[in-house]
């Protein structure tokens, strides 16, 4: 059966509100309250399901400990990027289509390589709400005017330039990791690994490179590595193939398996 008809889409009930005072001098009125959602519990929990191969022991650990984190993660994403091209008329059922992907997942979760389960399910849902978002507008767009439809724009620009910067810069890093780890597997030839350690770099310092424009960046790597250009071009055809398949890995799952 699948598990996403044993979760019903309505939330469940509010947590447990904890108190904390804000830092510094004591100030005048009420202390702030904060609710916890997701909690050290809550990774707790997910080490436990994770645990256990028993299906019951799973559907009594995500009803009672990981359901409503994912339900409040689900919400907060939704509205903090304002993923509102939906198919469905209510937000509620976004946010259990939601709560299903994520528990999709939740055996890709791999708690023992120092991932914490709040960013790893974070990137998880949020890849899937913009993939969700931008289908979505796609068929918007296409079934209204054009013009009217261009004054959401931004939304689309924002979604697929400014809020995946930062996971960019994360798969990237996970990228670069991976390439010095499997550099000898990858290129058994001496000049073939100076040409990808030296593109490696270039990612490693990427925040600092003035150089933009292609040709440059080959003349670049030509003058550091002493190679020719051919060579360059087939070590950057294989990092782009393996590129391309470790950002398949890091939508899927969230991080990249190094």
């Amino acid at each position: 059966m699948s598990n996403k008809l044993k979760y019903a889409p309505s939330p469940p009930p509010e947590p447990v509100v904890v108190e904390s005072l804000e830092p510094g001098p004591k100030k005048r009125g009420r202390k702030r309250t904060k609710k916890q959602y997701f909690t050290p519990d809550t990774d707790a929990a997910i080490k436990e399901y994770l645990a256990t191969s028993n299906q019951d022991d799973r559907d009594n650990i995500f009803a009672q400990r990981i359901h409503y984190p994912f339900y409040k993660l689900a919400e907060n994403l939704i509205h903090t990027f304002k993923f509102y091209y939906t198919e469905v008329d209510d937000l509620e059922d976004l946010k259990h289509e939601v709560i299903c992907f994520l528990l999709e997942k939740l055996d890709y979760f791999k708690p023992e390589k120092g991932t914490k389960a709040f960013s790893y399910f974070s990137i998880v849902g949020k890849n899937y709400l913009i993939l969700y978002n931008n289908n979505n507008y796609k068929k918007k767009k296409s079934k209204v005017d054009v013009l009217k439809a261009d004054e959401d724009e931004g939304v689309l620009h924002q979604l697929g330039r400014d809020d995946r910067k930062q996971d960019i810069k994360d798969f990237i890093d996970y990228f670069t990791e991976y390439i010095d780890k499997h550099m000898f597997t990858m290129f058994k030839k001496t000049k073939d690994r100076k040409v990808a350690d030296a593109i490696n770099i270039l990612f490693k310092r990427r925040e600092n490179l003035e150089i933009f424009n292609k040709k440059a960046l080959y003349i670049y790597i030509r003058e550091i590595t002493d190679v020719e250009t051919p060579t360059i071009t087939k070590v950057t055809k294989i990092l782009k193939k393996q590129y391309k398949k470790l950002y398949i890995e890091y939508i899927d799952t969230g991080y990249v398996k190094v």
